[in-house]
């Protein structure tokens, strides 16, 4: 299949402080675009400055940055040919036991800010006729325990992104989602290290019923995660959804996206509650009295 080549244009990818952000930042400016690689830190703007990889600092939940990305576009005489919504957060608790103000956080950075920052920069895309890649996660379509805000803001992404992709094709502009299951990133490990601080602020009834469950999560999570891909593998299938002339509406990175993601369409939900109950079952502590039964 063709691909393009970047011939200078922008890339705006969100996110790029490490991991997958930072990965595609890197190989996307490898293919030939410019890519304006939004971190939150100087300290993070210094480690991925390279040629053709300009770091922005960019907090999507902050409006005068986002408003700062859009003059900087806007002001290029260059095309904006994509903009890669990558960035995220990963944050794991029971449903109820999880803060409100969390919840509203985690909607504001995994959903809000990727819709602020598309409706900044759709102006330019749609003269580029470029594309808008949001990068969602095999918690988009299916939701397992204790992630509940984080799955249901992917939910909520993947829906946008039907949503804008019909809108926006008779006008030029392409929509792709891409799903990644384990990636050996950082991002595992903080969600971990937040899960367990929000753990540790249950009530002692919360952690009776839930504890065991959380711990189990955490260890099936860095499991996936240690046998997941390398970052730079999941930044070539991201670069493929920016560069070739056809993309695909949904692209999964991993076997197991491509596994979970054909479960989700074969199997009920019953059945797949069972088939993730059993999975999970096994990362449970010896102590554990019980086991999750989904």
């Amino acid at each position: 299949m063709t691909t393009s080549s970047g011939n200078q244009k922008l890339v705006v990818v969100t996110g790029a402080s490490t991991g997958m952000g930072a990965s595609a930042a890197r190989e996307l400016a490898r293919r030939g675009f410019h890519v304006l690689a939004g971190v939150r830190r100087d300290r993070d703007a210094d480690a991925i400055r390279s040629t053709g990889v300009e770091p922005i600092i960019l907090d999507i939940t902050k409006s005068e940055q986002v408003e700062a990305l859009a003059a900087r576009v806007a002001g290029d005489p260059r095309a904006l040919h994509a903009l890669v919504n990558n960035a995220g957060i990963q944050v794991n608790a029971p449903v109820e036991a999880l803060p409100m103000t969390q919840w509203r956080w985690v909607f504001e950075v995994n959903l809000f800010g990727h819709i602020a920052i598309t409706q900044a920069l759709l102006p330019a895309l749609l003269r580029s006729k470029g594309r808008v890649i949001n990068i969602s996660s095999v918690g988009g379509k299916v939701a397992m325990a204790t992630y509940g805000a984080y799955a249901g803001a992917k939910f909520a992404l993947e829906a946008v992104s039907d949503s804008l992709r019909r809108e926006v094709a008779p006008l030029g502009v392409q929509v792709v989602v891409v799903e990644p299951g384990g990636v050996r990133t950082e991002m595992a490990t903080r969600g971990i290290a937040t899960a367990n601080k929000l753990a540790a602020q249950m009530t002692p009834e919360q952690h009776e019923r839930y504890g065991s469950l959380v711990q189990a999560t955490n260890t099936l999570m860095a499991s996936g995660t240690a046998s997941g891909l390398t970052a730079d593998a999941a930044a070539r299938v991201i670069a493929k959804a920016v560069t070739i002339r056809r993309p695909r509406t949904r692209y999964t990175i991993g076997r197991d996206a491509a596994l979970i993601t054909r479960l989700t369409r074969m199997l009920s939900d019953r059945t797949l509650d069972r088939v993730i109950a059993a999975n999970l079952r096994r990362h449970y502590p010896k102590a554990a009295t019980r086991a999750y039964s989904g």
